[in-house]
């Protein structure tokens, strides 16, 4: 389809855009007792799309509550 085709920033734009669509690009992580709390089977994984490797960030946002025992 010719509304498919997107390469403004080379050929691989478009399949990038939707794969990133499909599996996301956020996650939220349980942590736990300062560990990351996954199940048995459970992992992270960091997905390039593009043919050529491009310089990404990660922002990491903490939400939650700071026990203080004191």
């Amino acid at each position: 389809m010719p509304y498919y085709i997107h390469t403004y920033e080379g050929p691989d734009d478009m399949p990038a855009h939707l794969k990133a669509a499909l599996l996301g690009a956020s996650v939220t992580i349980p942590i736990k007792n300062g560990r990351l709390h996954l199940g048995a089977w459970q992992g992270i994984y960091l997905c390039e799309h593009r043919d050529r490797a491009h310089s990404r960030r990660l922002v990491v946002t903490l939400n939650g509550e700071v026990k203080n025992d004191a």
